[in-house]
């Protein structure tokens, strides 16, 4: 179990909130807003209305022990600001800010962010992604030209072993992980001699031109 402490109650945070908890981890959730922090409160180890930018208030919460903070705030950006410098101060080691914009972004790294994450962009490129890319179930960017993607195998794959699609040599893709159904689990790194089900989901890594090639491709 880990501790952290989620400052900024919106959708975003709340939802954070509340999936970190119902994962068995301890979580403080921070807020301003009273009715915020009152619904909240069954979802979280301790909910407290609290300013942000209140650098004393912070560390009387025990937020200074906490393994992860994470500003959530959407509004106004000078608080995200100052309670990702005064979390700097209190040497957390991880924090995670969500951020507005690039100029934003560029702020937060400066005073002392480790991840700035661009919820509703990424949110939107994964939703882009999967509505685009018929047998794409899960997309995650690695970098601007570099994904991670689960991807439903063609019916041409199916009772073939990886060496014989041969997906390496054939797309520059690599594939990191299957994940079967029938059984249910998650095979990593799997061998050549592994051969495809229509029931198993391919985990593939590569430049984001070849995994679009592979998708339309008829094999």
């Amino acid at each position: 179990m880990r501790r952290f402490a989620v400052i900024g109650l919106g959708r975003f945070g709340f939802y954070l909130v509340k999936t970190l908890f119902e994962k068995g981890h301890d979580v403080i959730a921070i807020d301003a807003k009273r009715d915020i922090v009152q619904e909240i409160k069954d979802f979280c180890s301790q909910a407290v209305v609290a300013n942000a930018t209140d650098k004393d208030a912070l560390a009387s919460l025990g937020v200074p022990d906490v393994d992860v903070a994470i500003v959530a705030i959407g509004n106004p950006m000078e608080a995200s600001i100052l309670a990702t410098l005064y979390l700097k101060e209190m040497g957390i080691g991880h924090i995670v800010v969500k951020a507005k914009s690039d100029d934003h972004a560029k702020i937060l790294e400066k005073i002392g962010a480790t991840d700035v994450v661009f919820a509703e962009r990424e949110m939107a490129i994964k939703l882009a992604n999967s509505l685009t890319s018929r047998n794409v179930m899960e997309f995650l960017p690695l970098a601007p030209d570099y994904s991670i993607m689960e991807i439903a195998p063609p019916k041409e794959f199916i009772g073939k072993t990886l060496a014989e699609i041969d997906l390496r040599k054939k797309y520059r893709i690599q594939v990191i992980a299957i994940k079967e159904f029938v059984p249910e689990k998650m095979v990593m790194v799997p061998g050549a001699d592994f051969v495809i089900k229509d029931s198993d989901m391919l985990v593939v890594m590569g430049a984001n031109e070849d995994l679009e090639a592979l998708q339309k491709k008829k094999l």
